[in-house]
């Protein structure tokens, strides 16, 4: 019996949150969330059953009901080896992640605390003291080590064959045009074998002028292009496009539809993720999804909308309405 086993066969407090079939796989679209391990969710005791409180326990009963998960702890700080080892040995072999690239990948902010203490060492002392700061702030040979010890990380996750994508989300300050396009190829030099999936938080990559050559140059670098269901209206809005870039995988992630407050600044993401979506907007997607079926080997559906229970039960809630036909 595996560790952990005993726990694993309870059942959640919810009986709604046993909608949907279980794992949350129809034909060769997977659908999960964006984190199996968020506190809010933890806290609220709705999917976890008493007695699944260990990391090792959670995960083995999360990939109980779904066969896709996306780790967000990767954004905040460089992976390690020593975590993803044990991921590949808690889930099934038939099991998939995604990994958020390092905000410093990604040009966002990061804490420096957050780095190992060999490389904060390397820092100069006002740059080792900042709450954030950005890569381009950090020397050379320190942002080279960031990525490879990045790759160090996850490279049991490859090794094992359940590394389906890197994200790398871009922040909104990140918008159309020849160097960050450039950006990203570099990207895909630092990684090389590894699948990219790319997802936007700047519009002017859709927009009608931009689009066509958007989804033409991440298909001819064959990059993964990631679908979103966000807020839309607002100056950081990217349009719902389902599209395939990449044969063998595409990409959906729900970030919830809190339209007040996805572009104001100083909201947490407590805050803005706080969304639970109604069957009828899930529904939406269902053609869309059949879209990108249609056209990739997989698809990936991840639920972003990380308050309490919502992304589990959204994602169950989907996984439903794709099942029912």
């Amino acid at each position: 019996m595996l560790p952990g086993a005993a726990v694993l066969d309870a059942e959640p407090p919810l009986a709604a949150l046993r909608k949907g079939p279980i794992p949350a796989r129809v034909a060769n679209v997977c659908v999960g969330t964006a984190s199996w391990t968020d506190k809010s969710l933890i806290e609220s005791a709705t999917f976890y059953p008493p007695g699944v409180a260990s990391a090792e326990d959670r995960l083995r009963y999360y990939a109980r009901h779904f066969p896709v998960v996306e780790v967000d702890s990767t954004f905040y700080a460089p992976p390690s080896a020593r975590n993803a080892t044990a991921w590949v040995e808690r889930t099934p072999s038939d099991f998939s992640f995604g990994v958020k690239a390092f905000a410093a990948m990604t040009g966002h902010p990061f804490a420096p605390s957050r780095l190992p203490s060999d490389l904060r060492a390397a820092l100069t002392s006002d740059v080792a003291r900042r709450p954030r700061v950005y890569a381009r702030k950090l020397p050379s040979e320190v942002r080279d080590e960031i990525w490879r010890r990045f790759r160090d990380g996850i490279a049991p996750l490859k090794e094992a064959g359940i590394l389906r994508y890197v994200l790398f989300q871009f922040p909104k300050w990140f918008p159309c045009g020849r160097a960050n396009r450039a950006y990203i190829e570099e990207c895909q030099r630092r990684l090389p074998d590894h699948p990219l999936a790319v997802e936007f938080r700047e519009p002017s990559w859709l927009t009608e002028a931009h689009a066509d050559a958007t989804l033409g140059f991440l298909r001819h670098h064959g990059l993964i292009y990631v679908s979103v269901d966000e807020p839309q209206g607002t100056r950081a809005s990217v349009p719902p496009v389902a599209a395939v870039t990449a044969d063998d995988l595409a990409v959906v992630r729900f970030h919830g539809r809190n339209a007040a407050s996805w572009d104001r600044p100083g909201v947490g993401v407590g805050e803005r993720f706080r969304y639970l979506y109604s069957e009828p907007e899930l529904s939406e997607w269902r053609p869309r999804i059949a879209h990108l079926a249609g056209r990739s080997r997989e698809v990936h559906v991840l639920m972003n909308n990380c308050h309490r229970h919502y992304a589990v039960q959204n994602a169950k809630d989907l996984a439903g309405i794709l099942a029912a036909g």
